[in-house]
């Protein structure tokens, strides 16, 4: 019997014996009192087993032919060979006018004993993770690229951060793309105006986590793989990484996606902003009555917030191993930053130092933590770019710039200063740098007897 069918004994004893009656029978098993009076019946005349649905048992009256269950086990064997279960299923009711459905297609290719084309992976366990109870503790930050201006200008990337213990909306950055600059900013937005979380919660972007398969040896020996740009921002600021294992993981961030598609985009529309520097300027004052609306006190009222380093927007910054040329300058692509005297006149040429491009465009050098030189940015529209991965210098030897660049002279400040006009004029080569030794050079001469014979001969 059924579940559903097991307490039908017990009640029509009861109704025969007198106990209850036929409709508080009927009443506990939810039937009519005619269907009751039939199971009494049904249960003097042939016991417990006369409960049973007579339909039991039985062929369905919905099956397939068996005409068409062998046509479709044929062809899954011969015609259809390798077809999953959905592309056979619309070729029979296409080409063959089989009314047949995937569900049945499956059933019979598993009763011939057929693999399936893709085996189906079985879903993962997934458990409701706890929010944070301390606000600062954890910061959940993801970029969604969407047309915030409805076509009244660019499409835009929003690049946001939100608190995992209050839902508060801490910082918000629209970017042309979700790029090193984009989160870099956000994260000098975040230090200066709430403080540094104890680790962010993200998606696994290549400008947060390592996503090759390349392993230095120098990696290998230590076990790790070295860092990205921005993972490198945050290990000097002691701040941990968690990377999503999808994007339920990080629900909270995608659930405010969905909420700022609606209400910014209707706020920008309202306003009739159409600029991306417009619409950064009005994030600040959206934020302060969105928070207003959504954000909730946290568990423990004790924050988690740290400040941040005096040195904060040095950390800000791509980091570059160099090697001083002899003029103690340094360059990077078609930049170049001078080094001045050293203590008692010291030159630094040779040495090996540690060259940063900030967030704001500014070079700094330093070496042994210690600050040799620095560079105003280039200009307001400076972008932060990788040059190149954190892990390109090692292994490799540092050389220093010697090769003049493509927009004359050596360095760009020296081709600035020159007009569009002024042709690039170069030094012919002198003789102690010529691409071949002199007749006379002791790299001619022979050191046999025979091959000197053979010069003087070759030579008159």
């Amino acid at each position: 019997m059924s579940r559903k069918e097991v307490p039908r004994a017990g009640l029509v004893k009861a109704a025969l014996a007198g106990r209850i009656t036929t409709q508080q029978g009927a009443t506990a098993l939810r039937l009519s009192v005619r269907q009751f009076q039939r199971l009494r019946r049904r249960f003097r005349h042939g016991g417990a087993p006369a409960l049973l649905h007579r339909a039991r048992g039985q062929p369905s009256r919905r099956r397939l032919p068996a005409r068409v269950r062998q046509q479709v086990a044929e062809l899954l064997r011969t015609t259809y060979a390798g077809f999953n279960d959905v592309h056979l299923s619309e070729k029979l009711q296409e080409l063959h006018r089989l009314p047949i459905s995937r569900v049945s297609v499956h059933r019979i290719r598993r009763a011939l004993g057929l693999p399936a084309k893709h085996r189906r992976r079985p879903r993962q366990y997934r458990a409701r993770r706890t929010p944070e109870a301390q606000r600062g503790a954890l910061v959940q930050l993801d970029g969604s690229p969407f047309d915030w201006l409805e076509g009244r200008g660019p499409e835009l990337t929003l690049l946001g951060a939100i608190d995992d213990a209050t839902s508060t909306v801490l910082v918000l950055h629209f970017r042309p793309t979700e790029d090193l600059h984009g989160y870099t900013t956000l994260l000098h937005q975040l230090g200066t105006q709430h403080g540094l979380p104890l680790a962010l919660y993200g998606d696994r972007l290549n400008v947060f986590v390592r996503n090759d398969r390349h392993w230095t040896l120098e990696e290998e020996l230590q076990g790790t793989q070295t860092p990205t740009h921005f993972g490198r921002m945050l290990q000097d600021l002691g701040i941990g990484y968690v990377p999503a294992g999808s994007p339920q993981a990080k629900g909270r961030i995608e659930r405010l996606w969905q909420t700022l598609q609606d209400r910014l985009v209707s706020e920008l529309r309202l306003r009739g902003i159409a600029t991306r520097e417009t619409a950064n300027a009005f994030l600040p004052e959206f934020l302060v009555d969105f928070n207003r609306r959504f954000a909730h006190p946290p568990a423990e009222p004790l924050a988690a917030w740290r400040r941040p380093p005096r040195d904060f927007a040095d950390v800000l910054s791509c980091r570059y191993k160099r090697l001083v040329a002899r003029d103690n300058t340094v360059r990077l692509g078609v930049r170049w930053i001078q080094i001045p005297r050293g203590p008692g006149g010291r030159a630094y040429a040779g040495c090996r130092v540690e060259l940063r491009e900030c967030l704001d465009g500014r070079l700094v050098v330093f070496q042994d933590a210690g600050r040799l030189a620095s560079q105003p940015a280039p200009g307001p529209d400076f972008v932060l770019t990788p040059r190149r991965a954190p892990s390109a210098d090692r292994g490799r030897p540092l050389r220093a710039s010697r090769n003049a660049s493509q927009r004359g002279g050596r360095y760009l400040g020296m081709a600035e200063n020159r007009s569009s006009s002024t042709p690039v004029v170069r030094s012919a080569p002198t003789g102690l740098h010529r691409s071949r030794p002199a007749p006379t050079h002791p790299w001619r001469r022979a050191f046999t007897r025979r091959g000197r014979a053979l010069q003087l001969t070759w030579r008159g």
